[in-house]
């Protein structure tokens, strides 16, 4: 035989082999059922069963558990006509749409192409799981060849034996003192599974109907043909416990927040001047707080000296920049950042984005030249104030200012506005719901029918204000920014600032002396974290403290508020005090608090309030603890003695990486519990006279 023609049958043998091989391999890969996205902390099986895709199995690995769904149910779209037309809405799952092929199978993603011919509907789903994350994401694409409103996008819908909704107030008030508890941006758990489910969107609505979790958000707004939305993404994450869920959430919270949890410790001119703040006064009170605390007593440099209201021209013309300089400053603020400098600081503002409190002249101006008012304030949505607000806030950032107050958002504590005509400018409207003769804040709004209509404005308001978040953090990536009055208490806020008002307590402690000072700020924190089960972590609150008005009470009493102030274990410190009233030993015991604030700050990631309810004089406190070691604090606010025990355990944050701790104390009132060693799981006993407050440190 020729070399040829054995060449020729060698490779017409082959070809046998390889063509059936790679026809079965297509046909295999176009009939696949089955595919799973996974790391070494979760695992997630998708499945397309009748030419419908579905979740299969949520697989737990760090807590060996496993969650199948009840149903296969995806996700869930109500589209319609228009917010503003009944009748015209339809609800439409996975169920309604037809799976066409994938988009993308790799190690750490899936792409899957569906599409709804009847509503001709094309809908890309994504999933996504990087190596070294203990949560993976999901998030839709959505394209129609018509014009249809997305009124609200469940990323996530599915029934789950042991999911609950740990915060389930929902008051949208627009009128009521520490009323407003709108419930949006909170999470979802499971009892069993140990895992957490939510929306990275702050004015999302994750909730639970009848076992059923629904993980999404109102949006109401139209797409046109040929135009594609993305949503939100979701997220579902897993732990080893399902006792010790809010813990992983916290961490992930910790891990895609905009800039690291910081310890920002600055003055504030507001209870020293009040809106009468001016440069002069301004530049004493940083050379007086400088010298005070950095120069004679060590403390390190202050983050920031910010003037409060009072540096605003609302006499001026704000149609072509708004928030302009009065007279009592330099235009640029010049003088005050000198002097600033000079302290080895930065430069803080309040501002008010609806133009509240002492910005409201300036929005009865506005409302004459026709922009976007509500009643008093001004719209978050409005397309042309908040233009100029964002090329303020970007200017401002960009020539130095490094903290921004942002006080009065939607409203404030005991009055909220919405939007309820902002079909002139692409908001959502309802006028079906009778809101032609009502006022923004009109009390009738309380009503729950009305909830729907004032999220979208919620929505609306916190789409624009993460647009300017995102740019300011591009402009200065080390900016602090706080949203105050008005806000709410989501953690996804912190994908896009840095710390936010505790919003139901006002910015001065009530009470005639430190235990009804500490009892009222620490009952709102009962409230909000104990009674309300709010996921937020205290890490990251604004709470209107510490503060320092007057001289003459005892170095005991001021050093015992101040600590108890600190131990909450917010990473942001914000002093409120008449620089000029305090005496020497005053200046002593407020350096002392911040440099075992500055000490401590390592153990305020994991900060939490444990004991009684401070209102009804039981004894409670704070704890923070990591690897290292940590903290506890006490206090008893009754007028008598009381014995508490605590344990320390995984339920007060202690670790149990290290067996044995040194206990220390910071103040002079825990003398008997110096030098003690304390055992991971042990309880400690301590007593407390009446009004009394204790610290304890463990290394």
């Amino acid at each position: 035989m020729k070399p040829t023609q054995y060449r020729m049958k060698s490779r017409k043998s082959v070809y046998s082999i390889i063509v059936p091989i790679i026809i079965f391999l297509l046909v295999s890969c176009a009939s696949k059922t089955e595919f799973l996205i996974e790391n070494e902390s979760l695992a997630r099986t998708i499945e397309i069963t009748d030419g419908k895709l579905h979740t299969a199995q949520i697989f737990n690995k760090i807590g060996g558990k496993k969650i199948i769904p009840n149903d296969k149910q995806e996700f869930k779209l109500r589209i319609s006509q228009g917010t503003h037309l009944e009748g015209t809405d339809v609800e439409l799952t996975s169920e309604d749409f037809t799976f066409v092929k994938v988009l993308h199978e790799g190690n750490s993603s899936l792409g899957f192409l569906l599409e709804n011919s009847k509503y001709e509907l094309q809908l890309e789903l994504y999933y996504e799981l990087e190596k070294d994350d203990f949560y993976i994401r999901k998030h839709l694409k959505i394209e129609s060849a018509k014009p249809v409103t997305l009124e609200r996008i469940d990323v996530e819908s599915m029934v789950i034996e042991d999911i609950y909704q740990p915060y389930k107030l929902k008051q949208i008030t627009a009128q009521g003192v520490a009323e407003w508890k709108p419930g949006l941006g909170q999470p979802l758990y499971t009892t069993k599974s140990a895992t957490f489910w939510g929306m990275e969107f702050p004015a999302s609505y994750n909730y639970v109907k009848e076992g059923r979790g629904l993980c999404g958000y109102l949006w109401g707004k139209e797409i046109k043909p040929g135009e594609t939305y993305t949503s939100y993404k979701s997220v579902i994450g897993v732990c080893d416990d399902p006792e010790f869920v809010q813990d992983a959430f916290f961490e992930y919270i910790d891990r895609i927040r905009i800039r690291p949890l910081r310890l920002q410790v600055q003055y504030n001119s507001w209870f020293d001047y009040y809106s009468g703040v001016n440069r002069e006064k301004f530049i004493e009170s940083v050379a007086t707080v400088h010298q005070k605390l950095v120069a004679e007593r060590g403390v390190v440099p202050l983050n920031a000296y910010v003037i409060d209201d009072g540096w605003q021209d609302t006499n001026a013309d704000w149609s072509d920049k708004t928030w302009k300089v009065n007279q009592k400053f330099d235009t640029d603020f010049k003088s005050s950042k000198a002097q600033v400098t000079l302290a080895k600081s930065k430069l803080g503002l309040w501002m008010s984005p609806g133009c509240l409190l002492g910005a409201e002249p300036a929005a009865r101006k506005y409302k004459e030249q026709g922009f976007e008012v509500l009643a008093k304030w001004m719209s978050l949505a409005g397309p042309r104030y908040m233009q100029l607000l964002e090329d303020r806030i970007l200017e401002l950032t960009g020539n130095g200012v490094s903290y921004f107050k942002l006080d009065g958002l939607f409203g404030h504590l005991n009055t909220r506005e919405f939007e309820l005509h902002g079909d002139t400018y692409g908001i959502p409207y309802m006028p079906q719901l009778g809101t032609a003769d009502l006022m923004a804040s009109d009390s009738i709004l309380n009503n729950h029918k009305f909830d729907e209509l004032k999220t979208y404005y919620l929505v609306a308001g916190t789409e624009r204000l993460m647009q300017i978040f995102e740019k300011q953090h591009e402009v200065d990536p080390d900016v602090y920014v706080v949203i105050s009055n008005g806000a709410y208490l989501s953690p996804w806020w912190l994908m896009y600032i840095d710390a936010v008002w505790m919003i139901n307590a006002g910015d001065a402690a009530g009470g005639s002396n430190r235990t009804e000072e500490l009892v009222y700020r620490d009952g709102v924190y009962y409230d909000t974290w104990q009674k309300e089960n709010t996921q937020f972590p205290i890490n990251s609150v604004f709470n209107h403290e510490p503060k320092k008005t007057s001289t003459g009470e005892s170095q005991k009493a001021f050093s015992e508020y101040l600590w108890m102030n600190l131990s909450r274990g917010t990473g942001f410190i914000e002093l409120y005090i008449k620089t000029k009233q305090l005496s020497e030993t005053d200046w002593d015991v407020l350096a002392r608090g911040l440099k075992w604030a500055r000490k401590s700050f390592p153990y305020f990631k994991r900060s939490r309030m444990h004991g009684g309810n401070p209102k009804n004089l039981e004894v409670y406190g704070y704890s923070g603890w990591n690897e290292d070691g940590g903290f506890i604090s006490f206090h008893n606010p009754s007028d008598e003695q009381r014995n508490y025990t605590v344990k320390l355990d995984r339920k007060l944050g202690v670790l149990p990486e290290k067996e044995n701790y040194k206990t220390m104390t910071p103040l002079d009132n825990a003398e008997e519990m110096v030098g003690k060693i304390q055992t991971y799981g042990s309880e400690l006993e301590i007593k407390l006279a009446p009004r009394e407050v204790k610290v304890l440190d463990f290394k």
